[in-house]
Order: C-alpha cells, then sequence, then structure tokens
C-alpha cells in the first residue's frame, strides 16, 4: 500500500471512495490515520465485525477515545452506542419507544408544517446553502419537538450537536477547536441538566420526560445515561437528517435527469432516497474496539485496536452490489446497511427517512431545477460522519423560467 492513508486528507474527505475501491482490491483489512485505526472494507468484513459486539466492542470505546484536553468522559460514554450486551438491551429498550412507527407517524404533519415555510422561503431567495437555510432548521426543529426542548434554542442546540459529531476529527494541537468543543459540550451539557431537572417535577408529553420516567425491572436510568442519551438523540437525530438531505440534494443537482425522473414521480422519492442512503450514507462507519486478536482476511487485528467497519465501502462492493460505484435511483434493496447492522442499528432512521421523505414531496413539484457549482461544496470534519457541511445551490421556481 505505501504510505498509510489519512482519511482526514482533504482530497479524501472530498472523496473516498477510490480510496475504498483500492483497499476493497488491494488491502481489505489495514491500518490507517488518524490515531492508527483499523478499516474494513468489503461486505463481508464489514457485517462480521457488526455481528459480533464480542469481538468488536462499543462499550470500549469510551476510553479509546478518551481525550485528555475535554477534561471529563466523552459526552456520549454513558449511552447506548458505548455499551454492550446486555446493558445495551436494558437501554435501548428504554428510548426506542420514541422511535416507533406509530409515534413517529404521529409526527408527520409536523415535519410537513416546518418544511412547507422553508421551501417557500427557499423558492423566493432562489440562491441559499442549503445546509444553513433549510436542513439546519428543519432537523433541529423536530429533534426539538420530540425532545420538548425551547424553541427558542433550537439553533444553538444544532450548533452544539455538530460540535459534539466532530469531536473525533479534533487533533491535539488544534487548541482554538478543542477549547471550541469543551465550550460547547459544557454549554450543552448545562442546557440539558436543566432541561431534565425541569421534566422531573414537572413532566410533558414529551421523549425526555418518557426517559425520566421509565423504569425497566424496577431501574430508572442514571443521571449520566439521562445525559449520554440526549447528546446521542441530538447529534444522531440531527446530523443524520441534515447530511442525508444535503446528500439527496447535492445529487440532484448534479444529476438533472435523476431531478426531471424524480419530479415526474414524487412516489418514487422513497426509492430515491434509500439509493441516497446506499451511496452516500451519512455514516461512513461506526467505530469500535478489538476485545482480543482477530484474523480477518489473513490479517491479524491486535487487541485493543481502534476498527472501523466502513459500511460506506461495504454498500459499493462490487462482491455484494453490481456495479456499486453507480448512482441508480431505481435500484432495490442494498441500503439496510446504511444505518449500522446488528444491536446498534440507528434507532433514528426512521426519523431520517420520513423528513428526507416529507422534504422532497414538499419540494419537487415547487422546483423546475437546480443549479450550482460542485467545487463550493465544504464537507463535514466529523470522521465517521461524511456530508456537506456547506451546499451553495440555486433553485428555480416551478412557476418562472429557468
Amino acid at each position: 500500500m505505501g504510505e498509510r492513508p489519512n482519511l482526514l486528507d482533504p482530497e479524501v474527505r472530498a472523496n473516498p471512495y477510490p480510496l475504498y475501491a483500492r483497499l476493497r482490491q488491494e488491502a481489505p483489512v489495514c491500518q490507517v490515520d488518524p490515531r492508527g485505526m483499523w478499516l474494513l472494507t468489503r461486505h463481508e468484513e464489514v457485517t462480521f465485525a457488526l455481528k459480533h459486539p464480542e469481538l468488536f466492542s462499543s462499550s470500549a470505546l469510551s476510553r479509546a477515545l478518551e481525550v485528555g484536553w475535554l477534561g471529563r468522559a466523552h459526552p456520549l460514554a454513558s449511552g447506548m452506542s458505548f455499551a454492550d450486551p446486555p446493558r445495551h438491551g436494558r437501554l435501548r429498550g428504554l428510548v426506542q419507544q420514541a422511535f416507533t412507527p406509530a409515534a413517529l407517524a404521529g409526527l408527520e404533519p409536523f415535519v410537513r408544517s416546518v418544511v412547507e415555510p422553508l421551501v417557500t422561503n427557499l423558492l423566493e431567495r432562489r440562491q441559499v446553502d442549503f445546509i444553513q437555510e433549510f436542513c439546519m432548521p428543519l432537523a433541529s426543529s423536530v429533534i426539538g419537538q420530540l425532545l420538548g426542548l425551547d424553541t427558542f434554542l433550537f439553533k444553538r442546540v444544532k450548533r452544539w450537536a455538530e460540535v459534539v459529531a466532530a469531536m473525533s476529527s479534533v487533533s491535539p494541537q488544534d487548541t482554538a477547536r478543542q477549547e471550541q468543543v469543551r465550550t460547547s459540550v459544557e454549554e450543552l451539557r448545562a442546557y440539558l441538566e436543566e432541561v431534565i431537572d425541569a421534566r422531573r417535577h414537572q413532566p410533558r408529553e414529551d421523549t425526555v420526560s418518557a426517559l425520566v420516567q421509565a423504569r425497566v425491572e424496577g431501574e430508572a436510568l442514571t443521571q449520566e445515561e439521562l445525559l449520554s442519551f440526549l447528546f446521542l438523540l441530538l447529534v444522531a437525530g440531527m446530523e443524520t437528517t441534515v447530511v442525508l438531505l444535503g446528500s439527496a440534494m447535492r445529487l440532484l443537482r448534479e444529476r438533472p435527469e435523476v431531478f426531471s425522473w424524480l419530479r415526474a414521480d414524487t412516489g418514487r422519492v422513497p426509492r430515491f432516497v434509500e439509493e441516497v442512503l446506499r451511496y452516500e450514507p451519512p455514516v461512513q462507519g461506526p467505530l469500535r474496539v478489538a476485545t482480543q486478536e482477530v484474523e480477518l482476511a489473513g490479517v491479524r487485528i491486535p487487541a485493543g485496536a481502534l476498527v472501523m467497519p466502513v459500511v460506506a465501502s461495504a454498500l459499493r462492493d462490487e462482491q455484494h452490489v453490481t456495479d456499486g460505484e453507480r448512482f441508480d435511483p431505481e435500484r432495490d434493496g442494498y441500503s439496510l446497511l446504511a444505518f449500522g447492522h446488528g444491536i446498534h442499528f440507528c434507532l433514528g432512521a426512521p426519523l431520517a427517512r420520513l423528513e428526507a421523505r416529507v422534504a422532497l414531496e414538499v419540494l419537487l413539484p415547487q422546483c423546475a431545477g437546480l443549479g450550482g457549482e460542485s467545487e463550493q461544496v465544504v464537507w463535514s470534519k466529523a470522521l465517521a460522519m461524511r456530508g456537506p457541511a456547506v451546499l451553495p445551490i440555486e433553485l428555480f421556481p416551478a412557476n418562472q423560467p429557468t
């Protein structure tokens, strides 16, 4: 392989897929930077790792990702994303009630009520940063509604969540960025502690109240578990939607024939969203820690190693998906890994799909086309999650000539 690849290299961030394709052929299990982590890039090894938490642990991540400059434990350390069985099952059982099909169906009218004025604003302004003007207010409003947060803080909560999501990409030398992360984590923690305390004294019909009151075998969540849950819901609930919608619009802008195909029949939107999830999944891959020496594809991964099963690569694996490097909105059934696999399958997946579907159903009939330059896209700094952080787009209203 020569020089060890770095996942934070700007060229790799802008398009990691050529690297993934080369690794699948030449070194499907290999060590990369940052942190000397091990990448798994083929579908076979990725699904194996996700199915075997006893070999590739989530709970050990809380130690592997400790950073002295933060001054306290990782804000997600006590939550289910850092838990293995049997503790993971107890924690997941407490929170999954907020993401049942029935709960989300009741949320759809609210999502639509948020989307409609946002679309009107886009078409009036025409030239916008789609992330700032649409994705962020939609995602923060919906997760704020779900959790029962103060509406005037939605923009600040989104900024907090964005910083937490990018923690893994902060270098030991970047003291300015470290200070920004520390400040955001402490601000968000203080706000969430206030919310939890308020719901203990005066419950509402929201997810925070449900978590505060929930019991499994007579046991309630601890304060740290509650805080980790809320950090997770904010980060996962907002960032996955922002990245999914941003990727969908970037693909539509770059493929006018797909835009026309989709606009001609919005009943195709769910299938289009599934192909976006396969082709540009919000999460490149979850992080795990090897609990013992493990041999995969003839390579020995040492005990204690940080490992990333790259689902974004597995979803394009030519041994699993025919012509996987081609975007095909009429493709069937290959997006299942996009939100993880096994016990850590993302609870927020149905919510992200709901928001993306409603957004496109409202936008497409009112928009005749999209413009903008690919070179103007700025990519997010998060290691595991990849998507546009800035996405300039020009929208052409359907009632005006393009």
